[in-house]
């Protein structure tokens, strides 16, 4: 058995070796580029970028480490950022819970102020109402009616009053502009 190999299978051997070398730099190559514009790294995804056969991916040991190293580190790398976006969304929460936490607080204080505002003002009724009895309601009651009955009426004599007053008025002129004339006519006889 010849170990050495044909000088036409040692030169296919080396371009096939060549090609592989090749096509696994475009598939680092690739697998970089998609990391720094951070997509997903996918097997289908490197295949097209570096226009090699996914047969070639998965066949092919250091290819298929390559991408699985990418996919596991991209997987952490988005573990961290939902981790630190959790974080941020709870410090969030946090703050609105302890803001909710002092105006729920400002607010239970209002409600006790109010309530206590509340019972000294009904205190305060129950006094007066305490200080009535239903009798004196009443009689104040009567006297109000009395009291509005006496306003109207001494409204309606005031409108009489002022009625009078005006007639005798008109009637006074009217006598003043007569006793003038009589003294002019007194006043003419004796001159002529």
């Amino acid at each position: 058995m010849n170990t050495v190999p044909e000088p036409r299978t040692a030169a296919a051997l080396a371009a096939r070796r060549s090609r592989t070398d090749a096509a696994l730099l475009r598939v680092h190559e690739s697998i970089a580029r998609l990391q720094r514009e951070k997509a997903q790294v996918s097997v289908s995804a490197v295949a097209r970028r570096a226009d090699v056969s996914r047969t070639f991916l998965y066949d092919n040991s250091e290819a298929r480490a390559a991408i699985a190293a990418a996919m596991a580190e991209a997987g952490d790398r988005r573990t961290r950022m939902l981790t630190a976006q959790d974080d941020e969304r709870e410090a969030t929460w946090r703050e609105r819970a302890l803001n909710a936490e002092d105006a729920l607080k400002a607010a239970q204080a209002e409600i006790l102020t109010q309530r206590t505002r509340i019972g000294e003002l009904l205190g305060q009724i129950r006094d007066l109402q305490a200080e009535w009895t239903e009798e004196a309601i009443q009689r104040i009651t009567t006297e109000n009616t009395t009291l509005k009955q006496r306003v109207r009426q001494l409204t309606a004599d005031n409108r009489t009053l002022d009625e009078r007053l005006k007639a005798a008025r008109s009637n006074l002129r009217f006598q003043d502009r007569r006793v003038a004339d009589l003294e002019a006519r007194i006043a003419e006889p004796s001159s002529g």
